[in-house]
């Protein structure tokens, strides 16, 4: 039995589908993503031998970020594809195989649970969990392509005001790899307000062997990919988390143009 069969098997609420897609016909030129959407568990993983509390942390999903994905998605007639599972059973930003996909260490967090898996589980948790995303969302962009639609992609994340220790003193940072145009504009957009502290590629880098969706759906097609990163603390309330799916509206380019246009090949 292939791991998608025995996951059909078991209730839908314990497994629901890798991805939920929002407004996949969206006319926007922008394509959202939102990997770290849940904090979702399947009961036989018995929360990875965590207190229940720790799943309510960073460590677990990017807290706030799926709700500015979804308001965002309805502001700007946007598609929107998030994640169904925690970030702890397998990080659909990580590389397969690398040391952040299936973390044995989350911050200063041990995850017992995660110590020890073999391969088989690994491609398990990958045929579940992290390829029905990642082929969903490129199947869209091919279908973009092959309708010489023009496409952006922005990928939300939210991240801690503290990292062991060290505050983080930015309101937001745009990465990117080779999308260094549309970080800029999306970053002269937010800086509308004089209050915001706001940088590119912080608190940290996109790098090839530690994030996903920004080298593999963007850069390598040629499609100008970003991900946005929203302090956690701006996001705890509702009103906060409208204040930045409003901001981030504001920000976007979401008008073609023909820098926007992705590579053919």
């Amino acid at each position: 039995m292939t791991a998608q069969a025995e996951k059909s098997s078991r209730p839908q609420e314990d497994w629901p589908e890798a991805v939920e897609v929002l407004n996949e016909h969206g006319r926007c030129e922008i394509v959202l993503l939102c990997e770290h959407a849940s904090n979702h568990m399947p009961a036989e993983y018995r929360r990875l031998g965590l207190d229940a509390s720790h799943l309510q942390r960073h460590i677990a999903w990017d807290i706030g970020a799926a709700e500015v994905t979804r308001l965002l998605s309805a502001r700007l007639d946007a598609a929107a594809f998030l994640s169904g599972y925690s970030r702890l059973l397998i990080d659909l930003n990580r590389p397969l195989g690398s040391l952040g996909s299936i973390p044995v260490l989350s911050e200063d967090t041990d995850i017992p649970g995660n110590a020890g898996v073999d391969g088989a589980e690994r491609d398990r948790r990958a045929e579940i969990m992290f390829s029905p995303f990642h082929e969903r969302v490129a199947a869209h962009l091919d279908r973009r392509v092959a309708e010489g639609r023009p496409t952006r992609i922005v990928t939300i994340h939210s991240f801690t005001p503290v990292f062991l220790g060290v505050a983080r003193p930015w309101h937001a940072g745009v990465l990117h790899g080779h999308a260094a145009d549309l970080a800029a504009a999306i970053l002269s957009g937010l800086r509308t307000d004089a209050a915001l502290n706001v940088a590119a590629n912080v608190p940290y880098v996109i790098s090839r062997d530690a994030d996903y969706a920004v080298p593999i759906h963007g850069d390598d097609r040629g499609i100008p990919a970003v991900l946005v990163e929203i302090r956690q603390d701006l996001l705890s309330t509702r009103s906060g988390i409208k204040e930045w799916a409003d901001r981030l509206a504001a920000a976007l380019p979401a008008h073609e143009t023909e820098a926007s246009q992705p590579v053919r090949r």
